[in-house]
This record gives structure tokens, sequence and C-alpha cells, in this order.
């Protein structure tokens, strides 16, 4: 194998790969990238951790084709500190359990390499369900519900994104949910031609995270096709295949209040401002604050032995009868992140019950905070 690249575009490819490699591995073929030299103009990289693979393409002028497998990180750590513009050269001595020579400029480098039949090759299994996304649709359904998906391994049918068909007043939408059994956010977007028979699946958070970093630039939709066990996401030149969560996702529409007729309208920056100003108090692993509404206004409170107190007041739309409510104040300030109007409302039943939180200028997601005792 003989080739050489540009060097940001070698970032790039390698920047999409490398986060899959866990930096902790028992089987050393898992700490490598595979490196594939394709006909005379294009670059193959592709990583795994057997759940989840990775392939992205690049232009390279190719001298001789072949293939090989050297360690991701330490690769991506070279490349990522080799000057801006310059040309990295490859070559593979010794055939496929020989050394990678890299060389840019006056730099030279000999990698070790694996052999690529120990690559593990993720199965090729048939996709019947495929459609196009807007890139900006799925960056909205992932990033309104991903600080929701629970990190506890046992429940291991939350540990995702439940992706599927939903009824929204009649009209059909694709919605994402996430839940860790103390907080909910879900989030809709138009259902894509061709996922009228999608069946409802839970993507890790793993892959979740992963697409995220592919998505974050760029207009051209993402094609998506999934069976009941695996997924595909394509983008741009970069194809990400995961397994799915074999679970069942529980019924959350229980979940989401229906009946709150306490409704507090605030302004959002000023709001999440003063729940981050308050919560400093707050030294428990819930960072319980004190919603108190009265007319006109909302009081935030927290209280410590350790460290004292702390309380601000709000000027706030709220016209019901005096309540108190107990919300975890890092739950809050993740729900108030994804507010983009002005304003963000809640609406409350009593102290004991789940609150609903909305953007006043979205009616296409909603978030669920449980209630703490203070």
């Amino acid at each position: 194998m003989k080739l050489t690249i540009e060097r940001s575009t070698l970032l790039s490819s390698l920047a999409h790969v490398q986060s899959v490699v866990e930096r902790r591995n028992t089987i050393p073929i898992l700490a490598n990238v595979r490196i594939d030299a394709q006909g005379s103009d294009r670059l193959r990289l592709t990583a795994t951790d057997m759940d989840l693979a990775v392939v992205d393409e690049a232009a390279a002028v190719v001298e001789q084709e072949g293939a090989v497998t050297t360690t991701a990180l330490t690769l991506y750590d070279i490349v990522r500190k080799l000057p801006d513009g310059a040309q990295v050269a490859m070559r593979l001595d010794g055939g496929e359990g020989g050394q990678l020579d890299l060389v840019s400029g006056r730099s030279r480098f000999r990698l070790s390499c694996l052999p690529i039949a120990e690559f593990p090759v993720m199965g090729d299994d048939e996709l019947p369900h495929s459609f196009a996304l807007p890139r900006d649709h799925l960056r909205r359904l992932i990033d309104k519900t991903r600080f929701a998906i629970s990190t506890e391994e046992t429940r291991y049918y939350l540990n995702g994104i439940h992706l599927h068909k939903a009824d929204q007043e009649g009209t059909e939408r694709l919605r994402a949910v996430a839940t860790d059994g103390h907080r909910l956010s879900c989030a809709d977007v138009a259902l894509p031609d061709g996922a009228a028979d999608l069946p409802g699946v839970i993507v890790p958070r793993k892959t979740v995270m992963e697409v995220r970093k592919l998505i974050d630039d760029g207009d051209a939709p993402v094609s998506i096709a999934l069976s009941e066990t695996r997924i595909r996401f394509e983008v741009d030149d970069a194809q990400l295949t995961s397994k799915l969560i074999d679970g069942s996702f529980p019924d959350y529409e229980r979940v989401i209040p229906r009946g709150n007729n306490n409704i507090l309208t605030v302004a959002s920056d000023a709001f999440a401002e003063a729940v981050d100003r308050v919560s400093s108090i707050s030294t428990d692993r819930s960072h319980a604050i004190k919603l108190s509404l009265g007319e006109g206004q909302v009081t935030l409170t927290a209280n410590s032995p350790d460290t004292g107190t702390a309380t601000e007041e709000l000027d706030a739309d709220y016209g019901a009868g005096p309540l108190e409510i107990g919300l975890n104040a890092r739950y809050v300030l993740d729900v108030a992140g994804q507010i983009e109007s002005e304003s963000i409302r809640f609406f409350f039943a009593d102290a004991g019950s789940p609150s609903l939180v909305r953007d006043t200028g979205d009616s296409d997601a909603l978030h669920v905070i449980m209630p703490l005792r203070v």
C-alpha cells in the first residue's frame, strides 16, 4: 500500500472514526483503525467496537492499493499535530503484519500494525426500512432529547433514544423520546417519505452521540436505513452502522401529565441564570431547589446545612393560587438549555406531581420533570 493525502482531509476522516474506539480495550484489534487504499483516488477508514462501526472515505492519491490496521488514537494524535497544509505519505512495509511508514515533511513515523484478517466485520443484515431525513430535523431530535438518556446500565432499555412513528392530533410524526425515570424529553418532526411502516426502535446512547458529531456541519439530508436490530446512517462520505437496543421502551405517554392547570411563564434566559446562581448553594446529590409561585412572580430558594441559603425573585406570568414545588436544578438547566424562544412555560398540578415544561415558541417538543421533596 502506498498513498498520499492532504493532512486536513485525513484529520477530518480520522476524527469521524477514532472516537468509536474505546481507550481501554481487552481485544487489541479493536484499538485499531482499518485503512483501505482503493482505486487511484480513495482512502477508506473503518473503526468499530463490535456494536458500532463507522466508515469514512476521503480523497487521496493512491499509487498502490492495499489495506492495513494500525492504532487509531496514535494515528489521530500524530495527524492532529502536523502543520496545516501538510501532505501525508503512507506506505506499508512488509505486508499486512508489517509496519506502516508515515512521512510528512521532515517528520517520520513507523507504526505497528495488526493483520487485516483479525479486524471484525459488522454483519450486513437487510435493512428493509429506509428514508432521508433533513439534517436539521435529525439534529433537533437528538438535541432536544439526548440529555435525558439514562446512564443506569441495569435499565438498559432506557440507555438510548426511542425513535418511532407517532400520531400528533391526527398527523403522523417522527418522534424521539428519552427518559431516565426522573425526567423525560420528547420531540417531533414531520414524518419523512418512506417511514410510514417504521418500527419503534431504541438507538443506543453511544450511537446517538457519534451520529450527532457526524451531522454537526453541513446541510445535506441524512439517509437512514434500519431493521428491528440494526440501524445505518449515511452522512456525506461517512457511514455509521449500529446494533439497536433489544428491549421494550416503556409506555411514556402515561408519564406525560394532562391536567396541570397551574401555569407559570417566565423569561427563559433570566430564569436559567437565576436557577444556576441559586443552585450554587445546593450541595446534595439531587441539587434541589424550591420554586415558590405567587401572583406575578416566582421565588427560587436553595438550602444547605453546610453552605447556607440562597433566594432570588423573578417577575413571572402566574395567576393561580400559591404553590411550592421542589425540582432538580440540573434537570431544569438541561431543559432550559433547549429553550429557543424568549420564555419558558411550566405546567404544575401540585407539589407531588410531575411538572410539564414547554418552549412557548415550539409546540413539537415537551419535557417532564419529576418533583423533589424540599
